[in-house]
């Protein structure tokens, strides 16, 4: 090794041994974990090395319920906060007197305490003794029967957490995807308005490739937050999600650790492991459309 290999690495061994005691031994030893059958946290002992722990993880009807729940957030989330962020991007770009003010009124929920906005969302959707809540009031106007959105049918508290998702994240999304819109050389539009481009071809062919980068860290990093979900349920639900049929991937983890079914590590390792996979795998799907649909200058 040469003496300026040497000297590189010597730079990167700090990081190199922050990234292996705090991500590589934990993943490793959550591997252990969730390999070792009949583990007793107790006495911190088990009977052997297997796969039941993913046995009975995949065959649990709560954390069946929590998959579900968890891609549905998903599925349902990811593309509409970001086709909503862009939207409001687009609007936020096409004005100029009083932007700055509208940038900062749509990023305030994002530095907003996430369950202060949970029981903003209880107070407009929950049903009480005293009031049907401001949505069924004017569903109520509108001449709909009130819906009970926290503690009713499942596709209510689905479209509440949806709901509470998206608000929480666009925020995010407006910030970035109006910053590359604004970045966009201002060229390429006065060159396509000589040739009497139409808008919607321009926004087809220039601002889309143009801004396509940001599009695709929005939606990998809008699968990975999704997938790890949790306070958000808790925020709108309380803490047993399970009975709610609301609980997430995550949240199942947490239970079998800490939660009343608690005092599982093996169980929850298992979990854990497989939400990685299933992460990963959708991660690295991205990853190989990137080559196809993200522009790079």
């Amino acid at each position: 090794m040469s003496k300026k290999s040497l000297k590189g690495w010597l730079y990167l061994l700090p990081a190199l041994i922050f990234l292996g005691i705090f991500m590589v031994y934990p993943l490793v030893d959550v591997f252990i974990y969730s390999v070792e059958e009949g583990y007793n946290s107790a006495s911190q002992t088990f009977f052997g090395y297997g796969a039941y722990n993913y046995s009975f993880v995949l065959h649990d009807p709560y954390f069946l319920q929590a998959i579900k729940n968890t891609f549905l957030l998903v599925i349902i989330t990811v593309p509409l906060s970001t086709l909503l962020a862009l939207l409001i991007s687009l609007a936020l770009t096409s004005i100029t007197k009083l932007r700055d003010l509208f940038q900062t009124v749509y990023f305030l929920p994002y530095v907003t305490n996430t369950l202060a906005i949970g029981l903003v969302f209880m107070i407009l959707f929950k049903k009480t003794p005293y009031s049907e809540g401001l949505v069924n009031m004017l569903i109520n106007f509108f001449g709909g029967p009130s819906v009970d959105f926290i503690d009713g049918p499942y596709w209510a508290k689905l479209f509440v957490l949806c709901f509470y998702t998206i608000w929480v994240v666009l925020p995010f999304k407006v910030l970035i995807l109006t910053s590359a819109l604004l970045s966009v050389n201002k060229d390429y539009y006065n060159a396509a308005r000589v040739d009497g481009t139409s808008r919607w071809r321009i926004f087809r062919r220039i601002t889309l490739p143009m801004i396509s980068p940001s599009i695709f860290y929005l939606v990998i990093t809008g699968f990975i937050g999704a997938f790890k979900a949790y306070s958000d349920a808790v925020a709108l639900f309380g803490t047993n999600l399970n009975a709610a049929g609301m609980n997430t991937i995550v949240g199942y983890v947490y239970d079998m650790l800490y939660g009343d079914s608690g005092g599982y590590p093996s169980y929850a390792a298992a979990a854990a492991l497989i939400l990685f996979v299933i992460v990963l795998t959708i991660t690295a799907i991205n990853m190989l459309l990137r080559k196809k649909f993200v522009y790079i200058s």
